[in-house]
């Protein structure tokens, strides 16, 4: 669908807010991180907001197997989930979706009136208790990120995508 098709077939006055969560498992990261993802959520509009949820990981010993890390990090990730949120779950074997598939998936998210959370993993993946509660599994690439950089990309191409539904030059075809 083009970004006029979208413009047209949704008009704002029908759009609910909504807010979008990213739920990342990570330790301190580089200021420029924070900078870079401040900048996209800053420049989204009251209707659409980006949150930025982090988790702190499992700490690594000698002791703990794979297993064991990420069932505390599920822990972790469940208790920070707000209620009654869309679960979307960062992996590479997930949907990848262009920025006109993703603006028009976003659409339909703000119709049912439901916040979404992306949930980027730590270092070992993600648990399978969250695999098998999410709502959908996304891939922003076959290529592996550095964790921090993958909610940069997310924040960007979130905001491209409203963008392009409100017919903003930001996206370009």
């Amino acid at each position: 669908m083009q970004s006029r098709d979208i413009a047209e077939k949704y008009s704002f006055s029908k759009w609910l807010k909504m807010k979008f969560y990213i739920l990342a498992v990570a330790n301190k990261l580089p200021n420029w991180i924070n900078t870079a993802f401040t900048e996209y959520a800053k420049r989204l509009s009251q209707e659409v907001t980006i949150h930025l949820i982090e988790v702190k990981p499992e700490k690594r010993t000698s002791n703990k197997s794979t297993e064991q890390i990420l069932y505390a990090e599920y822990h972790r990730i469940k208790a920070a989930i707000p209620t009654g949120c869309r679960l979307i779950m960062l992996d590479e074997h997930g949907a990848q979706w262009t920025t006109a598939q993703l603006a028009h998936t976003i659409t339909n998210w703000m119709q049912e009136g439901r916040n979404t959370v992306f949930i980027i993993g730590g270092a070992d993946g993600l648990h399978n208790e969250i695999k098998s509660s999410v709502h959908g599994t996304f891939s922003l690439s076959k290529l592996t990120f550095p964790h921090g950089l993958v909610r940069v990309i997310l924040s960007e191409q979130l905001y491209r995508a409203v963008t392009l539904i409100r017919n903003h030059p930001y996206h370009r075809i």
